[in-house]
């Protein structure tokens, strides 16, 4: 949030970019960090579940709680890749923002004529 185009307290632009990298790298080494311990854990699952040494009572299924961890990891890992990619490594931007000048104001209260198309 730190990084993006609508804060202030940031005010370099090759900063905000920066920022926004990093929270980008952040998110895919959470995704990684969920998605190692979450395969795992579904590995032991499904080779104890197949295992004829286990009793059938200790048997688990795989069950609601995985299936939301992947989507949680694939989440973080699409996330993060769009964070890295949506922000330009240059330092400035390619089309500044320029204004329309103000309109003046004649002497009597008017606008100039100038300025009317």
């Amino acid at each position: 949030i730190a990084g993006a185009q609508c804060t202030n307290c940031i005010k370099t632009e090759s900063v905000k970019a920066k920022v926004v990298n990093a929270g980008g790298v952040v998110y895919i080494i959470s995704g990684l960090l969920v998605l190692v311990p979450l395969c795992w854990m579904a590995n032991n699952i499904i080779v104890d579940f197949y295992n004829p040494d286990v009793s059938s009572s200790k048997k688990r299924e795989i069950g609601a709680a995985i299936y939301i961890g992947w989507a949680a990891t694939a989440l973080l890992l699409l996330g993060g890749t769009l964070l890295c990619c949506s922000c330009p490594q240059g330092a400035k931007s390619a089309y500044p923002i320029k204004y329309a000048p103000t309109k003046t104001i004649s002497a009597n209260g008017d606008f100039d004529k100038k300025h009317y198309v």
